[in-house]
């Protein structure tokens, strides 16, 4: 494929992620104002935004495993609608629990469209052109990331937040009919399918009891109570068994083989914590910028514009440098070095921090997100079995989302603990009104602008202080993002697209079934069978 036809195959997918991102990120800046409404409290707060991120998470794999099943096209159309309906019902909800249920929604089709994405451009471009390619990915990503919250402060200020929840329908409607009108690809060969049910609903099972019991421990329950306890016995017990199953079955929805694959497992734990910082800087700078600078929905999205410029930068120039070079690991231990240097700086903000101190923070982790993040699922593409891309992409994506869901659960529990504790250390030394003081006492997120002098300070204080001991709990995790980059093999990026790999694999397997031995070119590995006219089969494989 050209340059032009790899574009506007791309058009139409990458629309499609651009939906998923601005559709997630749009209400980024408005949850503490919808919270409010709603009447939600801190762990209200936490679970409209872990709803999304569990749902991805247990979805993420098994859409994977589906992309080597069946029509990725039409797989990728599908999670589209479904994150679509999701998103205009959660416009409708009247309470917390309402748009936590659709919220589920939205993350299952999200799951779909960010693995089904990544999956799609490696049929379509080789590993050592797709840098370039994954720079436009990286780039299609931070446009969203920015202008979603943009976009969503503007529109929660004017005509209030449930319109953040309906301007993914029209792009949603693009992107249905891009992919439909210009990605083509070749049919894949016919083959006996076989799901892995079982598994898929031990994994969904197994994972969401642990995420529901680190999101709940020490809130509704104490951690060492009997509920922790069988939740926890529960959730390794599910784990387990969805190991076992997925080592005996026949297509198991997560391969446990490719752990044997060195890449993989360190892309894996890499991804783990990556998420980590991914998701706690965007679900807690909102908090940050309205909850202790007092700024509203708008303010906060365009203070949080450093980190999203910064990952664009990265993302698009490094993509390119990579596919021009080939070298892929030098640039990501930049990355996530840089990664670790902007998170320890961002432990040491608090309310009154001066604004371009964080903003350079801010930009440091951008660069570091831009190097690492899409160049992970880069070479683990460039190291698995073309049978096993879709099953390993999704892979990563799904311990990223699960780093990111466990971080976010644990630094909300967190977050909510120390804010309470700087609030009910404070609260004796200052004047408030009975009014303040129950609001306060009850837990709810406070609007900021509409308390007392002594009360605001005392409140912005308190989360500055508490978000800052937040990032200082990611930077370690970062640490061990660059260990894991560090250890990775320096393997070359191959130059055969998805498609051409599987035409290759399919033809090996051809020959294999005739009998015999010849030798075939060195795209192919290993001696293939001799059949009659052995050379003419040879060349058209």
């Amino acid at each position: 494929m050209t340059h032009r036809q790899v574009l506007e195959s791309l058009s139409g997918l990458l629309a499609g992620l651009f939906v998923a991102v601005l559709a997630s990120t749009v209400v980024s800046t408005s949850l503490p104002k919808i919270i409010s409404d709603l009447g939600g409290d801190q762990t209200a707060y936490t679970w409209v935004v872990v709803s999304t991120l569990l749902a991805t998470t247990v979805s993420t794999p098994i859409w994977g495993k589906l992309s080597d099943l069946f029509n990725r096209k039409l797989l990728v159309q599908l999670a589209i609608v479904i994150f679509v309906v999701g998103s205009a019902l959660a416009g409708l909800s009247q309470g917390t629990d309402t748009l936590i249920v659709w919220r589920v929604l939205q993350g299952l089709g999200a799951g779909g469209v960010i693995s089904l994405v990544q999956v799609l451009i490696s049929d379509i471009v080789s590993p050592r052109e797709r840098g370039r390619y994954v720079g436009l990915l990286g780039a299609v990503l931070a446009v969203g990331t920015a202008g979603g919250p943009l976009l969503g402060g503007v529109i929660t200020d004017t005509i209030g937040w449930r319109w953040n929840f309906y301007v993914a329908v029209p792009f949603a409607v693009l992107a249905l009919i891009l992919i439909q009108r210009t990605l083509t690809l070749p049919k894949r060969p016919k083959r006996k399918v076989s799901i892995d049910y079982f598994g898929a609903v031990l994994i969904a099972a197994g994972v969401s009891l642990l995420l529901i019991w680190v999101s709940l421990a020490g809130n509704q329950f104490e951690w060492g109570s009997l509920t922790s306890w069988v939740m926890a016995i529960g959730a390794a017990a599910l784990l387990i068994a969805a190991v076992i199953v997925e080592i005996s079955v026949k297509e198991p929805i997560l391969p446990m083989n490719l752990f044997k694959n060195r890449s993989f497992t360190l892309v894996v734990v890499a991804s783990l914590t990556v998420g980590v910082a991914l998701f706690a800087s965007s679900v807690f700078l909102s908090q940050y910028w309205q909850l202790s600078r007092g700024a509203n929905p708008t303010q906060s999205g365009l203070l949080s514009l450093p980190q999203v410029v910064g990952s664009l930068v990265a993302s698009t120039v490094i993509g390119t440098l990579i596919s021009r070079s080939g070298k892929w690991k030098r640039w990501m231990v930049v990355g996530a070095a840089l990664l670790t240097v902007g998170l320890s700086l961002m432990s040491t903000i608090r309310y009154d921090t001066e604004i371009v101190y964080v903003s350079i923070y801010l930009a440091l982790m951008g660069l570091g997100l831009g190097m690492v993040m899409q160049n992970l699922v880069l070479v683990v593409q460039n190291s698995v079995d073309v049978r096993q891309v879709g099953a390993a992409s999704s892979a990563v994506a799904f311990f990223r989302s699960l780093g990111g869901t466990l971080g976010v659960s644990i630094l909300g529990a967190v977050l909510a603990s120390q804010v309470g504790s700087h609030i009910t250390s404070g609260i004796s030394s200052i004047s408030a009104s009975p009014a303040e003081l129950k609001s306060l006492a009850s837990g709810t997120i406070p609007d900021v602008n509409s308390l007392s002098t002594p009360v605001r300070v005392l409140v912005e204080s308190a989360y500055g202080q508490a978000i800052g001991e937040i990032f200082l709990i990611a930077a370690p995790l970062a640490l061990i993002t660059l260990l894991c980059i560090v250890f990775l093999p320096n393997a070359e990026l191959g130059t055969k697209t998805g498609v051409q790999q599987l035409a290759e694999t399919e033809a090996e397997l051809a020959l294999n079934v005739a009998g015999g031995e010849a030798i075939i070119p060195t795209t192919l590995t290993r001696p293939v069978p001799v059949v009659e006219n052995a050379t003419k089969k040879t060349d058209d494989a």
